[in-house]
């Protein structure tokens, strides 16, 4: 028994010890999350401050005092806010991308910069294959007679996704999650990435030439890069071999809507869901200020164009999942 309590005290001087001073580290809150992150962080010694209504410049002005930030997507971490973060240590951005956080100047501070795209991963896996079924089955349109009285049987035959091709356009969590739950529905998957050897059971990899040749459905998982900013244009709509279906989970900014809206007029697209919008805000709290572009009201009112606002991850357990990993990384990493 002796021995016992002896080595469970030599335990907790060993966690206390190698707990970088954690005692002393503080962290501000900036936007509320699922109680687990908060109580998570408390439990592992953090002192926690919450701010969820200062403005930016208000929150620079204290930024100094903290080691370490929570945030989703209320304000952009810029260079300029970060050269007042003198002791920041790490961000921990509750979402999947950190595209809202000067990633370079960040890391060239010292910064360690922490996302949590496991933690909704599955969410957005989901609500992709849900608009595939939706647009196959003309789920919305369908509705919408019904609402009105109109019985139309002939009009409304779906179609299957049996021996399809789905393309997928980016291979990391949300890409692998989606061509996980595509399994069992008898579809190719090809996936298209600039990351070599990704390629696993649920999908063959491919170069993009071979995905726009084949592919019947377009799904993109990819960040906001230079590189996919505007990548969905005219001419990348047009070097698919095939009419296609596009879903577009990842960033509103990699569409072009304008040119998404005369292929759909043309026929070159079949329908999109769309989760995300070119014309949001980087907040992803808000779409537009000013009047409403004429490719957005063409697609509120056409049947074959399904609209969530940005909520693809936002399920009730990728809530508690998002805080949880962010608490795990940190925990890792600084106990």
């Amino acid at each position: 028994m002796v021995n016992f309590f002896k080595i469970k005290d030599l335990l907790i001087i060993y966690f206390l010890y190698f707990c970088k001073n954690l005692e002393m580290m503080k962290v501000l809150f900036l936007d509320t999350n699922h109680p687990v992150l908060l109580h998570g962080l408390k439990e592992l010694q953090f002192s926690c401050d919450e701010d969820y209504d200062s403005t930016k410049s208000e929150v620079e002005r204290k930024i100094h005092l903290y080691d370490g930030l929570i945030i989703r997507s209320r304000f952009s971490i810029d260079r300029s806010f970060l050269e007042k973060a003198t002791n920041l240590k790490f961000i921990g951005r509750v979402g999947a991308g950190l595209e809202n956080i000067d990633i370079e100047f960040a890391e060239k501070k010292g910064i360690h910069l922490i996302a949590a795209p496991e933690g909704n991963r599955n969410a957005v896996g989901e609500h992709a294959l849900g608009m595939i079924l939706a647009l196959f089955n003309k789920l919305k349109k369908a509705d919408n007679e019904i609402r009105k009285g109109i019985w139309l049987r002939e009009d409304n035959r779906g179609i299957e996704l049996e021996g399809k091709t789905i393309g997928l356009i980016g291979y990391g969590n949300m890409g692998k999650a989606f061509a996980k739950k595509l399994r069992g529905f008898d579809v190719t998957v090809l996936c298209y990435d600039i990351r070599p050897n990704l390629e696993d059971e649920n999908a063959k990899q491919v170069s993009l030439q071979e995905l726009q040749k084949h592919a019947d459905v377009l799904s993109l998982h990819t960040p906001e890069t230079p590189n996919t900013t505007h990548m969905v244009n005219e001419v990348f709509i047009n070097q698919f071999e095939k009419p296609f279906w596009l879903i577009n989970t990842a960033r509103g900014k990699s569409v072009v809507t304008k040119d998404l809206v005369i292929a759909l007029q043309s026929g070159k697209i079949i329908g999109a869901g769309l989760d995300v919008l070119e014309y949001e805000k980087s907040s992803f709290e808000n779409l537009f200020s000013s009047e409403m572009p004429a490719a957005f009201k063409y697609l509120i009112q056409a049947q074959n164009v399904i609209l969530t606002p940005h909520v693809a991850g936002w399920t009730v357990e990728s809530n508690e999942k998002l805080a949880q990993t962010i608490v795990d990384k940190i925990k890792a990493k600084f106990c």
